[in-house]
């Protein structure tokens, strides 16, 4: 009866529209089966559960769904809560991490500790945040949405709190930057990528194509935002009340944050309990293979910017500590600015591939021009050019993402994997920019190119992702 029902839908191309009401199926539901509402699943409903959901994944992935915008609410006061709700998880899980180079800059001069160990903190942190989206992801995609935030904003605040603790006078440098590792590195790391796929995956399942890209690029504002309150309360608390107390009061802020997100949250698909955490027919579909090749290099080179602006400016320009931090809120205050405009451009001219495209050809173009870069007033305004080019970049980012997942209910589990990959390459991205620097006796030039150079080639696989979509049709939306 089932693959009667999948023959018909195929050929028809839409559901019918005289169904009962036990008859009547969702668009992107029409494949899933029957969930038995019991407290409990036994065995031989799990199997039967799991191997029908391996059909509908069959299905999916080597057919073209049409998404119907009356199936969206794409606006009201619910759907642009959730929106709230992805501005204040983006604030938390890539503002804290944004600001590594303010953190960078105190255990380097202030503790002493190796720079290249110390930038290893940022990168793992970065690196498990994207890494755990796969199983976040998937956890959001079958319903435990409150559950991942929740067990997420656990771990970020006590990783945090743990932090301003290891910084006190009874440590060794040594056990210091191991206990530093642990919890901003490690437990901090994974608390972020707990709490920040569920929410986008809310955001998606609430706006059509229509309006996706600028509502996923308003939710990442919360990035830019966070970028600017967590450096600051840093900044301005260290002279004040020290170090530890100014973690601390980061903690207090993000246990605010945690509280409102989850009392706000409200999930509105049916959860997808069976499948696999990896859906490995994705990487059989072309354009969302190319899109992983070219997210791993675009996360390769994008770090780079925002863990050594700061020391470039005082090691090169000659900038004091405290002006070189007012530049890395310069850029991400600019970012800000850009990401909802690029999600406007994509949903009412150009398409989130081709604003991906055009904003990641930009941000090479901003690596490569920091190499004239030598003056005070030039860094400046670098600063706001590198945030306007990367919030755009970052900001249509999630967009593209999820313009090639038709089915809604598989939004989680894809990005998470997308994530999951490029964690990879995010982690070993500001590494390599150390080691070229230190190869280099201390010169960023080389670096400058690297990163240029990545990100071009980040360029050309999106490229590819737009060409295996539309052809070469230079007029396409996509």
């Amino acid at each position: 009866m089932c693959s009667r029902m999948v023959e018909s839908s195929l050929e028809e191309g839409k559901t019918s529209e005289n169904t009962t009401d036990q008859g009547r199926q969702h668009p992107y539901f029409h494949f899933s089966p029957p969930i038995n509402h019991r407290s409990t699943i036994s065995g031989k409903d799990w199997c039967s559960f799991a191997s029908s959901s391996s059909t509908s994944s069959s299905v999916f992935s080597n057919t073209k769904a049409i998404e119907d915008p009356s199936d969206f609410p794409d606006g009201g006061h619910r759907a642009w809560t959730q929106v709230l709700v992805a501005i204040l998880v983006h604030m938390l899980a890539w503002g804290y991490p944004a600001t590594f180079g303010v953190y960078q800059l105190y255990y380097v001069d202030t503790l002493r500790l190796p720079s290249f160990q110390v930038s290893l903190i940022g990168s793992t942190q970065t690196f498990l945040a994207l890494a755990t989206c796969m199983f976040s992801g998937r956890l959001a995609d079958a319903g435990y949405v409150r559950s991942a935030m929740f067990f997420g904003f656990v771990m970020v605040v006590l990783g945090t709190f743990i932090t301003s603790l290891s910084v006190g006078d009874g440590h060794s440098n040594n056990d210091k930057y191991w206990l530093i590792f642990s919890a901003q590195g490690i437990l901090t790391g994974f608390g972020l990528g707990m709490c920040f796929m569920p929410p986008l995956s809310v955001v998606n399942s609430y706006f059509s194509k229509k309006k996706r890209s600028f509502a996923l690029g308003l939710s990442a504002t919360g990035t830019g935002v966070g970028s600017i309150v967590f450096p600051a309360i840093i900044q301005q608390l260290i002279p004040e009340i020290g170090f530890a107390w100014a973690v601390r009061c980061q903690a207090f802020v993000a246990l605010a944050i945690s509280v409102v997100a989850l009392a706000l949250v409200r999930p509105r698909l049916k959860p997808r309990r069976g499948g696999p955490f990896v859906d490995w027919k994705a990487f059989k579909e072309r354009p969302y293979a190319l899109f992983v090749g070219g997210a791993a290099l675009f996360f390769y080179a994008i770090f780079f910017a925002f863990f050594y602006i700061n020391a470039y400016a005082r090691n090169i320009v000659h900038f004091e500590t405290t002006s070189s931090v007012h530049l890395l809120i310069i850029a991400n205050g600019m970012s800000v600015l850009a990401r909802p405009l690029v999600g406007c451009i994509a949903d009412r001219y150009l398409g989130p591939i081709n604003t991906f495209c055009i904003g990641t050809c930009v941000l090479s173009g901003m690596f490569f021009s920091w190499m004239g870069v030598h003056s005070r007033a030039a860094m400046y305004v670098f600063s706001a050019f590198l945030g306007l080019s990367a919030g755009a970049a970052q900001g249509i980012y999630n967009g593209a993402m999820s313009s090639l997942i038709k089915d809604p209910r598989r939004f989680g589990t894809r990005c998470g994997m997308i994530n999951t990959v490029v964690a990879f390459t995010a982690f070993g991205g500001p590494p390599t920019a150390g080691a070229i620097i230190d190869h280099d006796s201390g010169k960023y030039k080389w670096a400058q190119v690297w990163a240029g150079s990545v990100m071009l080639g980040a360029c050309l696989m999106f490229m590819a992702v737009r060409i295996s979509i539309s052809g070469w049709k230079l007029k396409a939306k996509v």
